[in-house]
């Protein structure tokens, strides 16, 4: 019969690459893992990992079943926090990642409301550009931008209508002057930041019917969006954002949308689970939430 102690350790194994790793999370002897994984491939009769004395991943029978234990480990989690809740409170953890710019200032007061109305919640929240394996890493649900293109998990959206648009500050503007089509932008001061390491170079916009993509360069280049938001405010140059990220600033006058008919690259933004099946109370509420408040937020009309 499977241990639940031994799929946890398997998946936190997963998770950090290590079975010391895990080991020193758990406070245990790496031998134990070892030993809690060697029980879990006999019971299932498939290697789950590949291991060497350096390194250690999963096998293809170890990927395929990794979903498998989260879901089995969230369903036993809601099971027991059900014994201990009663119908209209809300109690136990919420591990949610999202992105750094979003997530600091426009969601971060979101969510601490949310904490607030529901004392018994026990929030873990990763605020990284970094995207998540939200089948390998401790989270519950994810935020993200983009399109998806995995439907090996379910997405609920947030904002659909969400797109990037150009912006810089007034004091940028008057020192550096008003582009004047897309091409001029190239000789701007542009702001880059990197998403999942990679530097985002490559700006596409909507010019008459066709997608045009324009490489930038940039002296100044950072691994967090939200830092490529305050240069930009601070008048060093064109940043290429989300609408959601920089609507406040454009409000308050800190930011200037520019060249707003040309249509920029989609972004809608979406809360994601690796199954439906972990949409719990708390996550259903949460989303409720936040739809309510982020798809309010509509981007300029071109």
């Amino acid at each position: 019969m499977i241990r639940l102690e031994d799929v946890t350790l398997f998946v936190r194994a997963a998770a950090l690459g290590s079975f010391s790793s895990a080991a020193r999370e758990a406070d245990l002897l790496p031998g134990q893992v070892s030993a809690a994984v060697h029980r879990l491939e006999r019971d299932l009769d498939k290697r789950l990992f590949v291991r060497s004395t350096r390194s250690l991943r999963l096998t293809a029978e170890g990927e395929k079943y990794l979903p498998f234990a989260h879901e089995m480990l969230a369903v036993m989690q809601a099971g027991a926090e059900s014994l201990h809740s009663s119908d209209d409170e809300l109690q136990g953890e919420l591990k949610i990642a999202v992105p750094s710019d979003i997530g600091r200032n426009v969601l971060l007061p979101l969510i601490t409301r949310f904490c607030e109305q529901h004392p018994k919640i026990t929030l873990r929240l990763s605020l990284s550009d970094q995207i998540s394996d939200i089948f390998r890493d401790p989270v519950d649900v994810a935020i993200r931008y983009g399109v998806l293109d995995n439907s090996s998990y379910v997405a609920l959206p947030l904002a659909e209508k969400n797109r990037r648009v150009l912006a810089a500050s007034p004091d940028y503007l008057t020192q550096h002057g008003r582009p004047a089509t897309l091409g001029d932008i190239t000789h701007h001061h542009c702001l880059l930041f990197t998403m999942n390491s990679h530097v985002y170079d490559k700006w596409t916009f909507q010019e008459n019917g066709l997608r045009r993509q324009l490489t930038v360069k940039s002296r100044m280049l950072c691994d967090d969006a939200d830092v490529a938001r305050r240069w930009a405010i601070a008048g060093m140059g064109i940043v290429y954002k989300s609408w959601i990220d920089i609507s406040a600033d454009v409000e308050a006058g800190r930011l200037e949308v520019l060249l707003p008919q040309f249509t920029g690259e989609a972004a809608p933004l979406n809360l994601i689970c690796p199954h439906r099946k972990q949409f719990s109370p708390a996550i259903r509420q949460l989303y409720g939430l936040l739809r309510e408040q982020l798809s309010a937020l509509q981007p300029p009309s071109p």
